[in-house]
Order: C-alpha cells, then sequence, then structure tokens
C-alpha cells in the first residue's frame, strides 16, 4: 500500500522503470548543473554577491524540481531560464534602472500573475494574443543578446572608440582560455556528450589557472556556503511596486515566462508520452516562479536539458525529484563553484544562445507585414543592449504595418493595448530623460 502511494505521488505508472528514471535524473543533474555558475555570474552582474546567487540559484532549481515532482509529476527540470535572466540583469535592472531587490520583487509579481493565469483559462488567451512569429522573434533576439554578452564577458569582441565592436587580442590568456572552451564546448554539444557544457566549463577553468587568467576568490568568500545570503533570501524592495515602470516591468516579463514555458513544456510532456500533465506542470511551474523571487533569483523555466532525461526513460515525477536531490548535495561544492572564471563561463552563454536562435525555423518569413516587425526583434534586442526596446520596436510596427496593407483584422485587439505599452514607455523614458 505505502509503495502504491509513493508511485502515485510522484506519478510512476504501471510500466515505468523506476532504476530508468534514477538514471534520467542523475543523468538530467549532470546535463543542468552548469545553470548555478553562469546563473549567479548573471545575478552578479545585477549587483548580487556571487555566493549568495549560487546559493538563491541552487534554492530555487530544489525547489522548483521539487514542485514539479510531486505537482507536475513530469520528468520536467525546473531551474532559472537562461534569456530570461538577461532580462532580469540586463533589461530590468540596467536599462530600467531597478535595483536587484526591486527586480526581485518584480519575478514575485509576474510568479503570482503566472499562478491566476496557470490556474485559469487565462494562459491561452494570453499566448493566442501574442502571434507566433513575434514569440519566435523574442527568443532568436535574446538568443543573439546572450551571445554578444558571453563574446564580450570572453574578452573574444571588446567595445572600441572607433568602431561599435573590436576583436579581443588573442594573445590574452584569459581569451585562449575562452576560445579553448568554446571549442570543446561546441564540440562536446554537437556529438551529443552527456554533461559537456559542464565538461567543458571545469576544462576551461583548469585552462584559466594554467595560463594565470583566473586568481582564487578573495578570503571573505571563504565563509560559511550560506554567508551574505540573509540580505537576499525574501530581499523585494517594494518602494516602487506603485510607479508605472514597475508593472511595465511585470508586464513584460510574464509575457516572457508565460509563452515561453507554454511552448516548453507541451513539447516536453507530449516527448515523455504524458500529455495530459500539461496544466498540472505548468501549475507547478507558475509557484516554482514564485519562489524563484522569495529565494533571490531570476525566473524559472521548464529546462530544455529536461530532453536528455526524457530521452533516457524519463516519465514521471521520479526523475525531477532525483535532480533536485542532486541539487540539494551540490552546496557542498559552492566554494569550489566561486572558482570558476568569466572566461569559462561565458562560452557557454555563447552556445546557449545559439541554441535559442533555432527558433527561427518556426517562423513564417513569406509575409512581409509578419517578417519586418519580427526582424526588427531579432536585430534591436541585442543592438539596443535591451530586451524591452528590442521588444518594443516589433510590437509597435506590428499592427502599423497590418493596419497600412488593410490587414487590421489579424491583429489581435489584446496587441493593440501592448503596443500601446510600450509607446506610453518610450515616452516615460522621453519625460525623464
Amino acid at each position: 500500500m505505502k509503495s502504491k502511494v509513493w508511485r502515485n505521488s510522484v506519478g510512476l505508472e504501471p510500466g515505468d522503470n523506476w532504476k530508468r528514471e534514477l538514471s534520467a535524473g542523475i543523468l538530467s543533474y549532470f546535463a543542468s548543473v552548469y545553470i548555478v555558475m553562469v546563473n549567479a555570474a548573471i545575478l552578479h552582474d545585477a549587483g548580487m554577491p556571487l555566493r549568495a546567487g549560487m546559493v538563491a540559484t541552487l534554492l530555487t532549481a530544489v525547489a522548483g524540481c521539487l514542485l514539479m515532482a510531486f505537482g507536475g509529476k513530469t520528468p520536467i527540470i525546473v531551474v532559472p531560464g537562461m534569456g530570461i535572466n538577461a532580462f532580469f540583469t540586463y533589461t530590468l535592472v540596467h536599462s530600467m534602472k531597478l535595483d536587484w531587490r526591486e527586480a526581485l520583487a518584480v519575478v514575485v509579481v509576474t510568479g503570482v500573475l503566472f499562478a491566476i493565469v496557470a490556474f485559469t483559462s487565462l494562459y491561452r488567451i494570453l499566448s493566442d494574443a501574442i502571434p507566433h512569429n513575434l514569440q519566435h522573434a523574442i527568443t532568436v533576439g535574446i538568443g543573439l543578446f546572450l551571445t554578444f554578452i558571453g563574446l564580450q564577458k570572453s574578452g573574444i569582441v571588446i567595445a572600441h572608440r572607433t568602431t561599435f565592436v573590436a576583436i579581443g587580442h588573442f594573445s590574452n590568456p584569459a581569451v585562449i582560455t575562452s576560445c579553448v572552451t568554446l571549442i570543446l564546448a561546441l564540440v562536446l554539444f554537437i556529438r551529443g556528450t552527456r554533461g559537456g557544457l559542464l565538461i567543458s566549463m571545469l576544462t576551461g577553468t583548469g585552462l584559466a589557472y594554467l595560463l594565470g587568467a583566473a586568481h582564487a576568490p578573495e578570503k571573505a568568500d571563504s565563509g560559511h556556503i550560506f554567508a551574505g545570503y540573509g540580505d537576499v533570501f525574501a530581499g523585494m524592495d517594494w518602494s516602487r511596486g506603485i510607479s508605472l515602470v514597475f508593472w511595465i516591468a511585470v508586464f513584460l516579463l510574464l509575457l516572457i515566462v508565460v509563452f515561453e514555458n507554454i511552448g516548453l513544456i507541451s513539447s516536453q510532456t507530449l516527448m515523455a508520452g504524458r500529455p495530459e500533465r500539461f496544466k498540472s506542470s505548468l501549475r507547478a511551474l507558475s509557484i516554482a516562479n514564485i519562489a524563484a523571487g522569495l529565494f533571490g533569483s531570476s525566473p524559472v523555466v521548464a529546462a530544455a536539458e529536461s530532453t536528455a532525461g526524457i530521452a533516457a526513460g524519463g516519465r514521471s515525477g521520479l526523475t525531477s525529484l532525483v535532480t533536485g536531490l542532486l541539487f540539494s548535495a551540490t552546496f557542498l561544492f559552492i566554494p569550489l563553484l566561486a572558482y570558476v572564471p568569466d572566461s569559462a563561463i561565458a562560452p557557454i552563454l555563447i552556445v546557449i544562445g545559439g541554441l535559442m536562435v533555432q527558433s527561427v525555423r518556426e517562423m513564417d518569413l513569406s509575409d512581409l507585414t509578419e517578417l519586418f516587425p519580427a526582424f526588427l526583434i531579432m536585430v534591436m534586442i541585442p543592438f539596443t543592449y535591451s530586451i524591452v526596446d528590442g521588444m518594443a520596436f516589433g510590437f509597435i510596427t506590428y499592427p502599423i504595418v497590418k493596419l497600412a496593407m488593410g490587414k487590421g483584422k489579424e491583429v489581435p485587439p489584446a496587441l493593440y493595448g501592448i503596443a500601446g505599452l510600450f509607446v506610453a514607455n518610450f515616452v516615460l523614458h522621453a519625460l525623464m530623460g
């Protein structure tokens, strides 16, 4: 009887092999654990202490995987999303001038609204309000943005006074490390090597210290693993909670989180042979997003790395439970993770950016009224160094070109309101600037 209750709690069905689920969970862990250091580095760029960022990322991943195991009952791995973390740091904090604590408040509010959307039929309405071309264009644009950030952090591309960018000096040990790590990451990933991104990051770390491109962290960072985390946990700042910029940030983040996760969860539950668990998985993920803000992380997603575990035979929540428990054990290695330098992290961002650009294959490029708004989003996100501004160009242009061609009926009514919000955001910045 107890065995049956346990199996039901994680969604194990007759025919599911628990040994295969365990191995799938272990594989999913090694495929996604690199995110701990990469996400912490991006949160650090927002001003959060690096070690606190690692703790926040791990707590968020553990909570997300456990919620998915017992709530969603699917083998989906829940971790802070690559691309969404870039939105958190480089758009909410750097472009919209929110403090990282205020940005965490945005994440919590977004999580609450996401839960309302997920537990009602609003998720369909919201998803249908954004044309598919624009949805895919945002993914591609964020991928290019992540690639640009990775190239800059690696030193392969640098800012120059006379040109927009210039090639870095390849005699620089950090640049050499980044190039070798990038090549290794690409080779291992394309060959389908399990844990390839983690292996390349660790190899790059060793090479960086060998070439003198990295230095040991400060002694001040060598204390208890939770040292400094007290200021991050539930560290939201609500002082700008009634401002227009705060709610514009919430709305934009909600759009990205909702339609990215709808697509991911739909494909992953189908791949696992459990499409009937789409709703429960989406609801578990929405609650995990509230937890992300409370723990001090950027929003979570149904990780693309989940497909590694599903391909290995993961079918139930036991897979995500195993991955969550392994993330818990990773706390023991936080002091070692602090030794990983930017030159070993940046190439991973480049690879992830390249993977996100694949979404261009899902776009309809035959209709010019669909092509050019999407094109503007894709190029303006990296060129303006702002995901919000890049989205604004596409979302404002879309109804304009449709109306100009007499195709106004093809524009979802909600999109006119969204375009109006982007215009209001531009006007607000003009008045404040």
